[in-house]
């Protein structure tokens, strides 16, 4: 019997050091990232993927990031604000403006010539986010990150080198400021989701698109269409397109704090330098590609002709101030405050 006893008081203790020696691994969390953009598009491979990789090493594998791609986890590129907000996915990388009037807030800076370059409208969407969008247009969600590209320029089958050749086309815009732009110019905008982009050049539904360089490679534009032309000056750009990188409030709130804070140090002030330059950066290789075909041209418009284009593009400021003073917000002033912003960053 005392044998017996002795034996057990040995596998206690046996399995009490064994659990010494190897604790409990602690729960590891898999979150969804959805977003409409293929895994070949310079924004995954450039951005969401090293950004998913920062989360991983940084909570020691404990949190890892799942990237469904092409809207693999189905909807279309619109949906993707209301499945984040709704939990059907943790996180999500859109464009606010596939939805017009979802986010309008955020439009100043989409407006024309109000944005200078990727780092500094990045940096200034910091400051205007708390400023003004924690409790109004982002209040469904828990915020990674709003961003920009470059800006866009024409891409078109053919040339652009004054406002008067925009008259009659059909050209693609990724928001209602883009629209509004094109049909001031005497085009016909169309707001239409990036993968429709291809078929709809193809088939000569639309003969242009307002685009950055470095999404060209993921829908074919150095192949559809031949003319790419920018604006002299200081701002080459007519505008840029705001992107909402965005959690579910749920899905954050239910991380432990360890986890919170490696999300927090991966989220807003802490990436929007590395982001802002990464757009900037990745224009250099979609241009490559666009230029490694021998029909393609690149041109300068004018700059007589780009004061003309600032002149005609007055009425989409008048039209986004009575499209806010609908919902009571005083339009002006939130352009005023992005300009500002933005110059601050520019210095």
């Amino acid at each position: 019997m005392v044998s017996r006893i002795r034996m057990s008081t040995v596998a206690v203790a046996v399995v009490a050091a064994t659990a010494v020696a190897s604790p409990v691994k602690a729960q590891e969390i898999t979150l969804k990232l959805h977003t409409f953009l293929p895994p070949v598009s310079n924004p995954v491979k450039t951005f969401l993927i090293p950004w998913s990789e920062r989360v991983a090493k940084a909570s020691n594998g404990r949190l890892k990031v799942q990237g469904y791609w092409s809207m693999q986890l189905g909807g279309k590129a619109p949906q993707v604000l209301d499945q984040v907000r709704d939990g059907v996915v943790d996180i999500g990388w859109t464009l606010p403006g596939f939805t017009p009037g979802r986010m309008p807030r955020v439009e100043p800076f989409e407006l024309p010539f109000v944005h200078k370059d990727a780092l500094s409208s990045t940096l200034a969407l910091q400051d205007f986010q708390e400023k003004y969008l924690l409790t109004t247009d982002l209040k469904d969600f828990h915020p990674l990150l709003l961003h920009v590209q470059q800006g866009f320029l024409f891409q078109t089958k053919e040339p652009v080198l004054k406002m008067e050749d925009l008259k009659g086309m059909k050209i693609r815009a990724a928001s209602r400021a883009g629209v509004w732009l094109l049909e001031a110019l005497g085009a016909t905008g169309f707001g239409l989701p990036l993968n429709e982009i291809p078929p709809a050049l193809s088939k000569g539904v639309i003969d242009g698109v307002l685009l950055p360089y470095e999404i060209a490679p993921a829908v074919k534009t150095q192949d559809l269409v031949s003319n790419f032309s920018e604006l002299a000056g200081p701002q080459p750009r007519l505008g840029t397109s705001v992107f909402s990188f965005l959690m579910n409030k749920d899905s954050y709130a239910k991380l432990p704090p360890d986890l919170k804070k490696v999300i927090d140090d991966n989220s807003g002030r802490n990436i929007a330098k590395w982001a802002g330059q990464n757009w900037i950066d990745i224009e250099v290789p979609g241009k490559k590609v666009i230029a490694s075909k021998p029909k393609n041209k690149f041109h300068t418009i004018p700059i007589g002709e780009v004061e003309k284009i600032r002149k005609a593009a007055q009425p989409v400021f008048d039209r986004y101030y009575a499209e806010m003073k609908k919902i009571n917000v005083d339009g002006e002033a939130l352009v005023t405050d992005a300009r500002a912003m933005i110059d601050k960053y520019s210095q």
